[in-house]
């Protein structure tokens, strides 16, 4: 009772972190990680050092990436800086308090977030993959950071020092729908200063981390989908065999 108390509550605040459909902005596909341990492992890396600062994924304990390939010893190594242990739930040490003082309200749970925002646009994987890449400066925020994905967002852009500093640019255009108005359309990103990444890694490695928040979100997918095969295929021959025996049956009786 208390994990599905939690999933609802991930799935009322996962609004918090953005909602595609406002902004208009294009979705891109984000890259399938989901069978590249690999990624998946530099996935959880970046998530445990950028985002359980302060968001948690409290549906999900530290030796469940034992799945993904990691041993025990190299996720208290590697994935763990404070007194938690390996059977411990991913949970953040920002306090509710620091949270709505600084942010205005608590950083959303990110355990389901990916299917939380899966929607008619594009996936979950395809909105947070777009999210994470759309960033830029805006000094009239009081974060100094905009998104295109999510306008006015108030979350701050995190990852800056990978992706380095970025100004957006925007055209007047007129409104296709309404010809005496004007609307703002996106016209490109200016790069105001280098990050520690180039445009390929970081959007590299923003797949990593989407594809390991993808794999979080349902870690048992890919064995799920196994199990599917195998049971359609079961399913397949017993109908076979079904009609076989009925045309034998009918056979005997007429």
């Amino acid at each position: 009772m208390t994990i599905l108390k939690k999933m609802i509550a991930v799935m009322v605040l996962a609004p918090v972190l953005a909602v595609a459909s406002d902004a208009g902005h294009p979705l891109d596909r984000a890259p399938d990680r989901s069978s590249d341990l690999t990624a998946l492992q530099n996935g959880a890396r970046l998530f445990v050092n950028y985002c359980l600062n302060c968001h948690s994924a409290s549906l999900v304990r530290y030796n469940r990436l034992r799945d993904i390939g990691l041993s025990d010893a190299q996720i208290r190594d590697n994935l763990l800086f404070t007194s938690d242990k390996v059977g411990y739930l991913m949970k953040s040490n920002l306090s509710v308090t620091d949270a709505k003082s600084w942010f205005g309200a608590p950083p959303p749970d990110l355990s389901v977030i990916v299917r939380a925002k899966s929607s008619g646009e594009g996936s979950g994987a395809d909105y947070v993959y777009t999210y994470l890449r759309t960033f830029y400066v805006d000094e009239g925020r009081a974060t100094g950071w905009n998104n295109l994905a999510y306008p006015n967002v108030g979350m701050p852009h995190v990852l800056w020092e990978l992706q380095g500093v970025r100004k957006a640019k925007f055209a007047e255009e007129k409104d296709p729908h309404d010809e005496s108005k004007t609307v703002h359309k996106f016209a490109g990103f200016e790069q105001i200063k280098a990050g520690k990444m180039t445009s390929q890694e970081y959007d590299t490695a923003m797949a990593d981390l989407v594809g390991y928040m993808a794999w979080m979100s349902e870690p048992v997918k890919n064995k799920r989908q196994q199990v599917g095969v195998w049971v359609l295929l079961f399913m397949s021959l017993l109908v076979l065999l079904a009609w076989r025996l009925n045309a034998s049956y009918w056979r005997e009786v007429k």
